[in-house]
């Protein structure tokens, strides 16, 4: 089990853990029903805190933010040595804490996507955690929403006596989520990207080899470059950039302002 404690990726607080790790904090935090805001951040998720003050102190306040791109995982083992062998990869540290979860009898709610993805990942988890108790599912309305109406979503995902909450609303929206509701909550709440997709089988993981290569980002630009080259294009090179210039010790973080409420839903 590794677990380093935080470092600094471009002012992003950045746990140094592989998924043993990981699911055992999350495990843990959820038998003991405390709040434990989680989020597994790529290069595009460390440069939505890169780009916003506001959101650079929300991320660091998460309980747990692992290294979900292999870029990720590079620059902590260059800038800090922490030697990590792997990322800790959202879809799969989601299928390993319903597993754990399945284990320890903690029944985990899904909230985000579409009624359609949560139709098909209701049929698939069984067979990929065996033993899952499926407290509820609850789509998007991929919308703000009022304190009321976070209160009523709130209150219906404890209702259920759920342990754990996935969270599958699109990053900036599903750690904006988790950070204003593990408290409301006392449960782990995890933004989990594009995990419901994945484990819906409505989207099709890389090949192992490409995860390794850490040339995902290429693959999802390849199917959807309208929506997604800005932020390949763009981002990716600015990010390797500005890690150089931290190795350099050139590089100044973002100045972290007071987190307003936004409400996503």
């Amino acid at each position: 089990m590794i677990d380093k404690g935080k470092v600094s990726v471009l002012g992003v607080q950045v746990d140094a853990v592989d998924y043993e790790a990981a699911v055992a904090r999350i495990i843990a935090a959820a038998s003991d029903g405390r709040p434990y805001a989680v989020s597994a951040l790529a290069v595009h998720g460390v440069m939505t805190g890169v780009d916003d003050g506001e959101h650079l102190a929300r991320l660091n306040q998460f309980d747990l933010i692992t290294p979900d791109g292999q870029p990720v995982r590079w620059a902590m083992n260059w800038l800090h040595g922490t030697e990590l062998t792997d990322r800790v990869y959202g879809p799969k540290l989601t299928l390993e804490v319903c597993r754990a979860a399945a284990e320890h009898g903690l029944p985990v709610y899904f909230y985000g996507s579409t009624q359609e993805t949560l139709d098909h990942l209701a049929e698939q988890l069984p067979t990929l955690a065996p033993g899952i108790t499926i407290a509820g599912m609850r789509p998007s309305k991929f919308a703000t929403s009022t304190e009321d109406e976070l209160d009523v979503i709130t209150d219906e995902i404890k209702a259920t006596g759920a342990k754990i909450c996935m969270v599958g609303l699109g990053c900036p929206r599903q750690e904006v989520f988790a950070f204003e509701n593990a408290k409301r909550l006392s449960m782990p709440t995890l933004a989990v990207g594009a995990a419901f997709d994945f484990h819906a089988g409505l989207a099709k993981e890389p090949p192992a080899w490409v995860q390794r290569a850490g040339l995902q980002w290429a693959q999802r630009l390849l199917a959807n470059p309208k929506r997604l080259w800005r932020r390949y294009l763009i981002l990716n090179p600015r990010y390797s950039v500005a890690v150089l210039r931290q190795k350099l010790g050139r590089y100044t973080p973002t100045d972290e302002s007071r987190p307003s409420h936004i409400g996503y839903s």
